[in-house]
């Protein structure tokens, strides 16, 4: 597998045939980590998008030295059945990756008017692109997100599907004041173009939440956002995230990014940092009359402890505890 072309971070190793880069309208970035059966699967829901819009795929393949996922899917590039790129972004993490592919999007697509996010554990519906793409234009809006629904290994675990871990944020289609999550997501070529680079902040690698944060300052900026909840991705869910350890870690990660990213927010604002803490205690002294309400309400445990959990994040990140879910793959 030789690169066609490389910058040091970022390599060209596969380009279909005969691609026409001025008239693609969408541009579809696909992040692949270790799922090289998974990835295809993926691939194939793309390839299978009822669209009369000009799309191309960039595959990012995030393991450098593996490589299973760009040994699976460089034939379907070479032979033509996919139309578009599969990269290499050497330097690992969730982040780093995004950022790779957004950048050769950027570069190597001038006329693109979309970008597209499906991660390499999501299935799209058929209309997927289409109803994301009419959602933008219908609603007005710069970036639109859709709902990763859950596909959990059994009936059983379906009683997970109202956890919020799983959960998406919103039910309806239109307009909404914040997204949380680049796992089923549309953005206007001028979102990239406007925003900062890189635009996911490499402190959250591997821990997860650059996508929320780079959302927040995206809305900050004055980007409209929506939601489209036509746009479904299924997501597979393996038995590893329906353990109480992994729920309570995901849980306590969400509290971190959540005071991360409104530190951020409120940078340079007089008393700032003081109002994420006081935030931060009141949620924590509220969060066991939380818990309870929904214990009463679902029934759930699990749903119970998840305020408790978040609170005990947001105030953990004051003392720098970070967790980062994503640094040993194997466990996540």
């Amino acid at each position: 597998m030789n690169p066609i072309s490389t910058d040091g971070t970022v390599s060209i190793v596969a380009r279909s045939p005969d691609l026409d880069t001025e008239a693609v309208e969408v541009v579809v970035t696909v992040p692949t980590f270790r799922r090289p059966d998974q990835v295809l699967t993926t691939l194939a829901s793309i390839r299978n998008q009822k669209t009369a819009r000009r799309f191309a795929i960039v595959l990012i393949e995030n393991d450098a030295e593996g490589l299973a996922g760009a040994r699976a899917a460089t034939p379907l590039f070479e032979r033509g059945d996919l139309p578009g790129l599969l990269i290499v972004a050497h330097q690992r993490g969730n982040c780093s990756a995004y950022n790779a592919g957004w950048r050769t999007a950027l570069a190597e697509f001038p006329r693109f008017r979309y970008i597209a996010v499906i991660d390499d554990d999501e299935i799209a519906d058929h209309d997927w692109l289409e109803q994301l793409c009419g959602a933008a234009e219908r609603l007005d809006a710069a970036i639109v997100g859709g709902p990763q629904v859950p596909v959990f290994p059994d009936a059983a675990s379906e009683k997970w599907a109202t956890h919020p871990v799983f959960a998406p944020p919103y039910r309806e289609s239109g307009p909404v004041k914040a997204l949380y999550s680049s796992g089923n997501l549309l953005m206007s070529r001028e979102v990239l173009t406007r925003m900062e680079q890189p635009f996911l902040d490499l402190r959250f690698n591997f821990m997860g939440g650059g996508d929320s944060d780079f959302l927040s300052r995206a809305a900050e900026a004055g980007f409209r956002l929506a939601w489209c909840d036509e746009a479904k991705l299924r997501e597979t869910i393996p038995a590893r995230r329906l353990e109480a350890d992994w729920v309570q870690a995901r849980g306590l990660r969400n509290g971190v990014i959540s005071t991360l990213v409104e530190k951020k927010k409120r940078a340079g604002s007089p008393f700032g940092a003081a109002r994420v803490v006081a935030k931060s205690l009141l949620l924590l002294a509220a969060s066991p009359v939380r818990g309870l309400a929904r214990l009463l309400k679902t029934g759930s445990p699990a749903i119970a402890l998840y305020p408790i959990h978040v609170a005990l994040g947001r105030v953990l990140a004051e003392f720098g505890y970070a967790n980062e879910q994503y640094r040993q793959p194997e466990k996540n």
